[in-house]
């Protein structure tokens, strides 16, 4: 929702939010949308305008926009945005409960550091990991890392994503020659299923595969190795069909 919305011939308290560089705007906004609760599902002027202090004719212009972007219906109670958020969080609940003991298994079975993770804004966030239990040579990354373009869980994520600026925006920052590539190895990452990394570290590798829900890309389960253990494009290999198998069911609990 832009300023432009909830401004114009309104009075001091609406221009307020301009001087303040619309942050206002945004923190009423949501005091609005905290209003539904499971005793008030849906939101009139007068409702907002009393519980928030604010005068009906800003209560009704925040409701016409918030409706006209998608955050609550006609009838001003939830709308769509909110039941399509709603339910990634919902997704991405039921994968946090079943993730870890699938990739407590593939570790285990591997010998490998396995990880699963979400597509963030700039790139695949590292959101699970289970570490090899044996091994004198112990790979991992911590929860919370942000990934770059050429991890193989950043491919494998934007090659399935169902965002069409998701590339766009991730490959912003590279060069022409880069972005061809990653173009390449993402047409390959489709055909394949699967996806290697390319971070010029040598004699390590990772290999990541999509995690898929009803209808798009949940998320991406990864393995990650030496160059020993874990051959560079090597999708024969036993420990990529355990990975492949891995998120299959994971994929398939999350179909049911």
């Amino acid at each position: 929702m832009s300023v432009d919305d909830v401004v114009g011939t309104e009075p001091a308290e609406t221009r307020l939010d301009v001087d303040r560089g619309g942050i206002q705007s945004i923190d009423r906004a949501a005091n609005v949308l905290a209003l539904l609760d499971q005793h008030t599902m849906t939101l009139t002027p007068a409702i907002v305008a009393e519980r928030l202090g604010l005068n009906r004719t800003t209560a009704h212009r925040y409701l016409q926009s918030l409706q006209g972007a998608g955050f609550l219906s006609a009838s001003y109670g939830p709308g769509p945005l909110l039941d399509q958020l709603s339910a990634l969080v919902s997704v991405r609940q039921q994968i946090l409960g079943l993730a870890p003991a699938i990739l407590r298994r593939l570790a285990d079975q591997t010998k490998l550091t396995c990880v699963l993770s979400f597509l963030g804004r700039s790139g695949a966030v590292v959101t699970l990991v289970e570490e090899a239990s044996e091994g004198a040579v112990v790979l991992t990354v911590r929860v919370g890392t942000v990934l770059e373009p050429r991890a193989a869980q950043t491919r494998v994520l934007l090659a399935f994503s169902s965002d069409p600026q998701a590339v766009t925006r991730m490959h912003a920052s590279l060069s022409p020659s880069r972005t061809r590539e990653e173009e390449l190895a993402l047409a390959h990452a489709r055909r394949d299923r699967i996806a290697w990394a390319d971070l010029g570290q040598v004699g390590l590798s990772s290999v990541a595969v999509p995690i898929f829900g009803r209808h798009d890309v949940e998320a991406a389960m990864a393995m990650l190795g030496t160059t020993a253990m874990l051959e560079p494009g090597d999708s024969r290999a036993e420990r990529v069909r355990a990975l492949q198998s891995a998120a299959t069911t994971l994929s398939s609990l999350l179909a049911k």
